[in-house]
């Protein structure tokens, strides 16, 4: 048959972690293991991503899991990148062909003939470079790109595997902040920051509480919209005449009209090999203006890593579609996809559906997608019923973690 590719398979993680991304690996190697048209014969693991890949670092997945249901359960429940991670930009092929060749080489070496990486943007730029020197090549194998980010900001799929568990941390933690705040009649007022470069979808999972019967911020701020500080004390203001608590939600990539982040002032002004601004501070800028131009207590609260990591409240939901994803990426390399990244697609929203489906690498790599219009409401200070609405069905259902004397187990490839 044209579609039958038979050798080994190889999958590796890539840029910033999420409590989710491990039970896409754990789809992956259920799917391998099921070996759809008994194409796969061995999986291997690449330690550090594409970097181990170069180092030969490699781990017999195949023989680490060899069938056992318990350590893919564990694995699923682990946070963080159970392989490791990195985030090394590929050169460009017809820039420098001996560094594709080099990789070549090793994918002969271990008779590799699926590739399968799990990441975000910049991870589907390495899918897109390396099906783009494939097509210039005698060797064949098929490359698969798994989406992942916490971001939510992939083109081409209605979420990412990793949002929905940290969209479910970040209401949960908003409601149990909120709740805080109310306790005195003292006027203050509490600036929570989030995640989310250049896409707000982590900070409007904060207003989660609007339709699950609880509280939400009196404010939202998107990078989606520039900020205006002066609009930001007028709303500010505004929620202090209503109530003395207000809590106020905002991203650490807000950024002023002529396009400066708001937290760049306490930066440092580094940017990662991707060219990204290393962010964070915005809350305390806000803070600091409060301070200044209102005079109440005041307080900023960065949710940072927890946000990506905090396993203990992930998604059912976004587990079960990250394994999902996982195993359709393998049934669609198997059935002689190549060059593409798997997607999540809403089929319906009451009762909530969604199927598998592929896209090409080259419409993800390197695009933002930004939250839409509909969903930030007119004054651009916080978010609409729509989005809470979109938002809803990802963070539903709770996971029963295996614990150890009050801990829960995570387990390590080694």
């Amino acid at each position: 048959m044209m579609n039958q590719l038979y050798g080994n398979a190889v999958v590796g993680q890539s840029g910033g972690p999420t409590s989710a991304i491990n039970a896409t690996l754990s789809g992956v190697i259920r799917g391998t293991s099921q070996n759809y048209g008994k194409n796969i014969r061995k999986l291997y693991g690449m330690k550090n991503g594409i970097e181990g890949l170069l180092r030969e670092d490699l781990v017999d997945l195949s023989a680490f899991f060899d069938g056992s249901t318990e350590k893919l359960r564990l694995l699923e429940q682990t946070p963080a990148a159970a392989l490791g991670s990195c985030r090394l930009k590929l050169p460009e092929p017809i820039g420098d062909p001996a560094f594709y060749e080099r990789l070549i080489a090793i994918f002969r070496k271990y008779d590799i003939r699926y590739f399968f990486y799990i990441g975000g943007n910049d991870s589907m730029d390495t899918v897109a470079k390396l099906s783009a020197y494939l097509r210039t090549s005698d060797y064949k194998m098929r490359v698969v790109g798994i989406p992942k980010t916490i971001d939510n900001d992939l083109m081409g799929t209605d979420h990412t595997p990793g949002f929905g568990s940290a969209a479910k941390y970040i209401a949960v933690t908003m409601q149990e902040i909120l709740r805080d705040c109310a306790v005195y009649r003292v006027p203050a007022v509490t600036v929570v920051e989030m995640m989310g470069r250049d896409a707000g979808w982590l900070t409007a999972a904060a207003a989660l509480g609007r339709v699950c019967g609880g509280a939400e911020p009196d404010l939202v701020y998107l990078p989606e919209r520039p900020f205006d500080p002066e609009q930001f004390l007028g709303d500010v203001k505004e929620a202090l005449k209503r109530h003395p608590n207000v809590v106020v939600a905002v991203s650490e990539g807000v950024r002023l009209s002529n396009g400066r982040y708001v937290g760049e002032g306490v930066q440092s002004g580094a940017v990662d090999i991707f060219g990204h601004a290393y962010l964070a501070g915005v809350g305390k800028v806000l803070e600091q203006i409060v301070r200044e131009k209102i005079g109440c207590k005041v307080r900023s609260i960065e949710l940072n890593l927890p946000q990506r990591c905090g396993a203990h409240l992930a998604s059912a939901t976004d587990l079960r579609e990250s394994v999902g994803v996982g195993r359709a990426a393998v049934r669609a390399a198997c059935g002689g996809a190549s060059g593409v990244v798997m997607s999540i697609q809403r089929k319906s929203g009451e009762p909530y559906r969604v199927f598998y489906s592929q896209i090409p690498a080259t419409t993800v790599a390197n695009q933002i997608r930004r939250v839409d219009d509909r969903f930030i409401n007119a004054a651009g200070n916080h978010v609409t019923d729509d989005c809470c609405r979109y938002l809803l069905p990802l963070i539903q259902g709770e996971v029963r973690s295996v614990f150890r004397k009050g801990l829960p187990v995570h387990l390590l490839i080694d």
